[in-house]
């Protein structure tokens, strides 16, 4: 038997509790992994509450990262013993994810644990990291470097808000943070920000361009939100688009792409090649400082993560939240 954060879903009701299952209720699939540590994120919360669609089929364990040990294998990629990590792929979604103390996946979507990376530290990174840092190689590729001018960071507050601060703070560059939350500026400086903005100067209504400021923008916003951001964004400048915290909208204009050459940039997190993935995590090694990282990072058990679910919704959680399973 082993605990998960379980969905379920009838004409009537729509729950999310910890349940006791026998492993014979996991999936039929390659790799059978206990798990050590997962997370909490956004998407996460939208599942276990239900206020946005994107759960796909019920019954279904939360969860989109996992982290842990290898039990058994039916791929030649895994042995017992090995330690793991999965995020994105669907999990929590469409297949059964890692708010549990064990998991059956798809051996295509497990991926060996870099070398000198815990368990507990992968998961402070996960999916929000891993995002934050597919943002910033995308910038990199566009020629977007610290001598070209401001970065904005928008929801700075959030997982990868927090994560793009450190690491693009750490290679040099100029963060602005844009946040609701301008009582936690000191936090935001802290992890590397130079300046702290109200979010209220991008969230509403703008004009199709802006006076140029932005040399790049990590947004995990969307809507308006993006759509002044890339308004502002100066001539050949790099837009990476990673969230939807604000809508799914986006009502904007095309003059800021076809006017100043604007890049706008959507980053994939779900189902990215293992090779992109394993690039993503070296660099996410050596680029986000571990001591930043433990300071925006909380560990909780199974039932605080339950309790804890809607209060992203409300904007109320800063940084990481790291899941003990096992607790």
């Amino acid at each position: 038997m082993f605990k998960a954060i379980y969905i379920n879903k009838d004409d009537q009701d729509y729950t999310a509790d910890i349940t006791e299952l026998d492993e014979s209720a996991l999936p039929d699939e390659d790799v059978l992994i206990t798990v050590e540590y997962s997370t909490l994120n956004f998407k996460d919360a939208l599942g276990i509450t239900g206020k946005s669609p994107v759960v796909r089929q019920f019954p279904m364990v939360a969860g989109i990262d996992l982290a842990g040990t290898v039990v058994e294998s039916r791929s030649d990629r895994f042995q017992p013993g090995d330690k793991v990590l999965v995020n994105g792929w669907g999990l929590g979604e469409q297949y059964w994810g890692g708010l549990a103390q064990k998991a059956r996946i798809n051996a295509d979507f497990v991926q060996k644990m870099p070398d000198g990376l815990s368990s507990r530290h992968a998961m402070a990174v996960g999916t929000a990291g891993y995002t934050a840092m597919l943002c910033v190689m995308a910038l990199e590729s566009q020629g977007v470097t610290p001598d070209k001018g401001e970065i904005l960071v928008t929801g700075a507050n959030g997982g990868v808000g927090t994560t793009a601060i450190a690491i693009l703070a750490n290679l040099g560059y100029h963060v602005v943070a844009s946040t609701g939350r301008l009582e936690q500026a000191d936090t935001l400086k802290a992890l590397g920000a130079k300046e702290v903005i109200d979010r209220t100067s991008l969230s509403e209504p703008g004009r199709p361009l802006a006076k140029e400021r932005w040399a790049g923008v990590v947004d995990s916003v969307g809507s308006h939100t993006l759509a002044n951001a890339c308004a502002a964004t100066q001539s050949e400048g790099a837009v990476a688009a990673c969230g939807l915290a604000q809508g799914m909208d986006f009502p904007a204009t095309v003059a800021p792409f076809i006017l100043r050459g604007v890049k706008l940039m959507g980053i994939n997190s779900v189902t990215q090649t293992l090779a992109v993935r394993e690039k993503a995590w070296a660099r996410v090694m050596q680029d986000l400082p571990e001591s930043s990282l433990a300071t925006i990072t909380r560990e909780v058990t199974l039932a605080e993560a339950l309790d804890i679910a809607p209060q992203f919704l409300s904007g109320q959680v800063q940084g990481r939240i790291v899941v003990d399973v096992n607790q």
